[in-house]
């Protein structure tokens, strides 16, 4: 039986957690299970800038693990995904998956995504960084993560939010080789002349 196309997507307390609800609609349109790992921060965080509350965010999920469950799916290398997102990515989080001192699901999956070589993309919301930030940046960088800030591609023409974020969902999931609709094209909206 083959394994179905999974993604693990960590919603942090960064702001933005409209990042991490979008990937979660995208990846259900697409028919990718979702296993979902929300922090309590980001329910509040939530509760700030969404009109979901943490149960209709939960829904949107296939799968959805307590963030203090060290025992579920994503804490172990056998439970086999494409990866995993963080969205939007604190910079809290961020530094515990840099040193490998993971207290949470959140960070303990992200570091078994690093350790069995798949792809973990974090999209850290944060500015401005000081140096210890973006020491963290690059040691993640360096062991195989992306890191990819949610920052706005103004050449989308964009007219909403929605636009924006859209756009950076779809290159997120380009990341992963997923075909997706979301991310405008540079081919499209600046063809070569024939």
């Amino acid at each position: 039986m083959a394994t179905p196309q999974r993604l693990i997507v960590g919603i942090s307390g960064a702001s933005g957690v409209v990042y991490g609800i979008r990937l979660l609609e995208a990846l259900r349109d697409l028919t990718i299970e979702s296993h979902l790992v929300m922090s309590k921060t980001a329910e509040l965080t939530a509760s700030y800038e969404s009109s979901l509350s943490g149960a209709k965010i939960r829904a949107l999920a296939d799968h959805v693990h307590k963030d203090g469950d060290l025992g579920a799916l994503p804490s172990s290398g056998s439970f086999k995904t494409l990866g995993m997102v963080v969205a939007p990515c604190s910079i809290r989080s961020m530094s515990e998956i840099a040193t490998g001192t993971t207290t949470t699901l959140l960070t303990r999956a992200a570091d078994v995504t690093l350790k069995e070589k798949r792809r973990l993309v974090l999209m850290v919301r944060e500015t401005p960084l000081h140096a210890g930030h973006l020491r963290n940046m690059l040691a993640l960088a360096e062991m195989g993560a992306v890191i990819a800030p949610p920052v706005p591609a103004f050449y989308t023409k964009p007219r909403t939010i929605d636009d924006l974020v859209d756009h950076a969902v779809g290159r997120v999931l380009d990341l992963f080789d997923i075909d997706n609709d979301l991310a405008k094209r540079w081919d499209k909206i600046h063809p070569k002349d024939g």
